[in-house]
């Protein structure tokens, strides 16, 4: 094959993880929106130098502006060979790729081949990714036999139950865990920030295209937006449409797995206290207030069964069975307490209910 090859995305998906390195060339802060699954980032022309370039372009004239970015350009590819890359040998396969396949991507692609190694451009670069990734997320839902949805209150265990599922081999979609949040106003983790809504759709593909449909899916029953993160429409689809179970736990033990879920919420009252706000509008000043005195007080246990009774049973009551068209014939699983044994026997159980149904 003659290098630098240059490959549209069908044809390197089946090869993707075969690759020594996926290197995306594009701007920092473009690779941090979203990129191809295992990318690095070596950019050719960092966030400020692709402002400098695009503003001479518009400004003066494209032959300036590709003057200086050539310059630049060329800077950036000799400072990441020397950084990167005199290390590897002559059979060193790496995969380059920009935002549309062109200038950037190009230049690197041609001195790498020039030096001998076998390189591959993605023709069209991440914009025909994200046309691959769009496709597949409204196709590959309909395609898997059955999904099972985790039904039950907040506080229930389900995300926990999907853990220990996914430790047990089943093919699991966290789709709390991908957007890193909860689903509610309290959802935000505060060791991480929720990805881009492309970063996520990238995740959720990546995870769907290994699975296998003629096997089981276990998912929690979600609204269409975790956070501020909206799941695809044909995946939320199918859900709507899947065989439930609803996990069972008593209300003492959903208090005290909460306030262990939630224990940076225990730590800090007034951040908490925040958040609570929020809910103004639903339930009134007074009760607001109501709460966040118990949060300050330390009274921990008995908020969050209050907020359990008051806020978050009643709505999801009138969501779960508006939203989940075979709720009602869901099968019970009642977890007795939150021990690891507690979820390990539930998630042997649940695998194997479900897959006397197949």
């Amino acid at each position: 094959m003659k290098y630098p090859a240059i490959l549209p995305f069908g044809e390197i998906l089946p090869r993707l993880g075969a690759f020594d390195a996926i290197i995306d060339v594009r701007s920092p802060s473009e690779f941090a929106e979203d990129h191809l699954p295992g990318a690095i980032n070596l950019p050719v022309l960092n966030d400020e130098e692709r402002v400098r370039v695009g503003t001479l372009y518009k400004q003066t004239s494209a032959f300036e502006a590709k003057k200086l970015g050539a310059a630049l350009i060329a800077a950036n590819i000799a400072r990441h060979i020397e950084e990167h890359f005199l290390g590897h040998a002559h059979d060193w396969t790496p995969l380059v790729y920009c935002w549309r396949g062109g200038n950037r991507s190009g230049a690197m692609v041609h001195i790498l081949a020039r030096i001998g190694w076998p390189v591959t451009q993605l023709d069209g670069g991440y914009k025909q990714y994200r046309r691959h990734v769009n496709a597949e997320l409204a196709e590959l839902p309909a395609k898997f036999d059955f999904i099972n949805v985790l039904c039950g209150p907040t506080g229930s265990g389900k995300s926990r139950l999907l853990q220990v599922l996914d430790r047990q081999g089943a093919q699991v979609i966290d789709l709390e865990h991908l957007a890193a949040h909860r689903g509610s106003v309290l959802g935000g983790l505060p060791e991480a920030d929720q990805p881009s809504q492309k970063a996520f759709e990238s995740s959720l593909w990546q995870q769907l295209r290994h699975f296998d449909p003629a096997q089981p899916v276990f998912v929690e029953s979600e609204s269409k937006k975790v956070g501020r993160l909206r799941v695809p429409d044909a995946l939320m689809e199918k859900m709507r449409a899947a065989d439930c179970t609803a996990v069972q736990l008593d209300t003492r033990h959903r208090v005290q797995l909460l306030i262990d879920d939630y224990s940076h919420f225990v730590a800090d009252p007034e951040q908490l206290n925040l958040q609570l706000g929020h809910l103004t509008q639903l339930h009134g000043r007074e009760k607001i207030a109501h709460w966040q005195t118990l949060a300050l007080a330390g009274r921990m246990a008995e908020l969050v069964e209050e907020l359990l009774l008051q806020h978050y049973d009643p709505a999801y009551q009138q969501s779960i069975k508006r939203n989940f068209s075979r709720y009602e014939q869901a099968a019970p699983l009642v977890l007795n307490d939150i021990s690891e044994q507690a979820f390990e026997l539930a998630a042997t159980a649940l695998c194997a209910i479900v897959g006397n149904r197949l």
